[in-house]
Order: structure tokens, then sequence, then C-alpha cells
């Protein structure tokens, strides 16, 4: 969990601003294929399938979601590692999507991504002034070549390292630095947003805090944009601004933190936050908890009608015939679902 040492920026109010990221109907299938000597495809797997969401200048958008629901996958189309099967990603006011080789490089100077194991994204045979200089050597223009030394050794400073330890390799730090690396990496192009996938998940609690501390000192310094994405939802919860809630492919819950946590209106929302532990040993087993049944559907075969239904007390007909789109709901979060918000049918627990 993170410190408290390091308070959440507030909310940018940045409301009429541009954003620095458009996404709009963002689709990724892989496809199914089938046969030994003639592959014909028999399915595909829907891992992203229509996904809208706006990024603020300054702001962090935390994504949250179990296992397997697209948000690695998501991570990975906005910053161009996957072609999206359809749908629309701009950066900046220019689209990525079927964006040329050389307009592409360009584009992603403004977006860059710190992955979640800290161990196997850095290159064991390349010092760590060599990995941290490795953006500016795609991109020449960035800085000049005799001030790319200093230029990395500011960038240590700036995340916590000693500059003095250019030199040396990946193994002969720890997994907070090297975390600390792949983040100085990150920002060698200057970037606008940044995406962060899962990246405190593979350390220990007391080194999360001190990575999620440096990243809002970050923030507030250079006035980056983040998306957080993370299974931790009190991690979530301490650095994000808005919250969006990932099942099956979709977003289904969108809004304000404050919204999302004290007024969740989607029933997965509900049944996350539940799950989420009480740190007071005087409060556990007092609470109640939203215990769903049965396993999230293939996202190969996805149900019809709202993806949820299959697992969701609230679940009537219409629910199987329509699927319900994000709609603003009585908390001021959006929410794809027909019967947002508590109903007495809610099937609640002792934890």
């Amino acid at each position: 969990m993170a410190s408290a040492e390091t308070p959440a920026a507030p909310a940018p109010d940045t409301a009429a601003a541009d954003p620095i990221m458009n996404v709009k109907g963002l689709v990724k299938h892989f496809p199914l294929r089938s046969g030994v000597v003639i592959k014909r495809q028999v399915g595909a797997v829907q891992a992203v399938d229509g996904v809208d969401l706006q990024v603020r200048p300054g702001e962090t958008i935390g994504v949250v979601g179990e296992s397997g629901c697209g948000k690695s996958t998501l991570a990975k189309l906005l910053i161009g590692l996957e072609t999206p099967t359809a749908g629309s990603i701009s950066l900046t006011g220019r689209e990525m999507v079927g964006a040329s080789g050389g307009k592409l490089k360009a584009m992603r100077r403004d977006v860059q991504m710190i992955f979640q194991d800290p161990y196997t994204s850095l290159n064991p045979r390349m010092t760590v002034g060599d990995i941290i200089a490795e953006p500016l050597e795609i991109h020449p223009d960035a800085v000049p070549k005799a001030q790319r030394t200093e230029r990395v050794r500011e960038l240590m400073s700036l995340v916590g390292l000693s500059p003095e330890h250019i030199d040396r390799y990946a193994h002969q730090f720890s997994g907070g630095q090297r975390q600390r690396i792949g983040i100085a990496r990150g920002l060698a192009l200057n970037p606008k947003l940044l995406i962060c996938d899962e990246p405190v998940s593979a350390l220990d609690v007391s080194v999360q805090a001190q990575v999620i501390n440096l990243l809002q000192d970050l923030q507030n310094r250079l006035g980056i944009s983040l998306i957080f994405i993370a299974h931790d939802l009190s991690v979530v919860r301490h650095i994000s601004h808005r919250v969006a809630v990932m099942y099956l492919g979709r977003i289904v819950e969108l809004g304000d933190k404050e919204q999302v946590y004290n007024n969740p209106q989607h029933p997965y929302t509900k049944a996350l936050l539940s799950a989420v532990p009480n740190p007071d040993p005087a409060m556990r087993g007092k609470g109640n908890q939203i215990v769903l049944e049965g396993d999230p559907p293939s996202p190969a075969n996805p149900p019809s009608g709202c993806r949820f239904r299959t697992r969701c007390w609230k679940a009537q007909a219409k629910c199987a015939e329509v699927d319900p789109g994000l709609e603003l709901t009585s908390s001021g979060a959006r929410a794809a679902c027909h019967f947002p918000g508590d109903t007495p049918s809610q099937p609640e627990v002792a934890a």
C-alpha cells in the first residue's frame, strides 16, 4: 500500500482542455485458427472490445480489473505495440492508428511505457547509462549526441539514482532501483503520457510505496499524465484522479475515484471493492463481501448482451438481449449497467 507521505495530486482542472489521448471504439481481436495443413479462423479472442477513454493533461487514470480482462492489451494498443482491429487512438490531436512508420515514430515520443517486471524489461548486456540513453539513440534529434551522457545523469538524479552508477549493469541493482531505471528510460524523451503496466506488482510493499510516491512527485514536477494499471485497489485509489473498471475487454465503470470507490454503480465494481481487505483488525469479519458465482466467461465466447450478466445477481431478460453502454448515473460516474446502483436483492454475506 502506498505511503501517505506524498499525497495524491489534486484533480487537474482540465475539463475544457484538449485531451492528451482520445480513444474511441478501440478493438483488438486475436484470431483463433484450427487445422494442421490449412489453418482456418474459427473464432477470435476479444481481448479489447469497444473501449472509449480520454486522458486529460496532468491527470492519472487508474485501470483495474481481474486477470484476463484486457488491461495489458489495452496498454500495448495505446503505445503502439499492438495494432488495433478497429477504433481510433488520437494522441495530441494526431491519429496513431494507421500512421506510417515515420509519423508513428514521431508520435511515440509523446507516449512511453513502464513495464511490469523490472527484472526482464531491462537488457542485462547493457549498462544503465546505455539503457536510459537508448530512446535518445532512436530519436537522435531529441538531445544532441554530445549532451546525452549529461541528460542520462540528470534522469538518474531525477528518479533517485546516483549518477555515479551510470556504468553499472541492471543485475547490480535491487528491484526497486531497476524500476527507477525503467522510469528514467520512460522519461528520456519528455513524454506527455506515461503508461504504467502494473509497475509495482513485482516489488515488496515498502518499495511499492517508494515507487508510487516517485511517480506522483514526477507528475507534480513535470505535469505528465499517467495511465496506471494495477490489481491493488488501494494503490489505485491513492494515485489516481479517475478510475476505469474493466471486465472482459470493456470498461464497465468510469468516474472520479471518490465516485467509484464511495458509491460504485456497476455490480462488478461493487464486488471488487467488497473484496478489499480491511486494514483495521477490529473490523475484520464485520464487513460485507459480495461473493460472485462461477468463473469469468471466455473472451473467445462472451455472453450476449451484458457480459457480466452470467455472474450478476441483478440480471434480467433485458441484460441478455441489450448490450448496455457507458451511461451517466446518479453518482456522476458512468456505468455499463441497465440497473446501476443499489438494489434490495444485493447478495451480501459476512466476510
